[in-house]
């Protein structure tokens, strides 16, 4: 489910799921020219958290990635700055 252009949130999604809608919101995001994404997926038990950080580690579109700052989510969110 997208909140804003900018926003993608990945709650009660499956691993693959989140990772398919993922993959096509980088896309879209580096065709609508923006430069910083936030990926919401809440803090659970981290498991989509971590599948989320594999998934972007050496991703071709992906310049760097983190936990987004408390005012951001915290460790339920993740900054995605994107290399296109």
């Amino acid at each position: 489910m997208r909140l804003s252009e900018s926003e993608l949130d990945l709650h009660r999604m499956t691993v693959d799921e989140a990772l398919y809608e993922l993959e096509r919101f980088l896309n879209k995001s580096v065709g609508n020219a923006l430069y910083t994404v936030w990926i919401i997926h809440g803090k659970g038990e981290g498991i989509l958290r971590a599948e989320v950080n594999r998934d972007l580690k050496g991703h071709l579109l992906v310049k760097s990635y983190g936990l987004a700052d408390y005012y951001h989510g915290g460790d339920g969110v993740t900054r995605v700055d994107l290399d296109w």
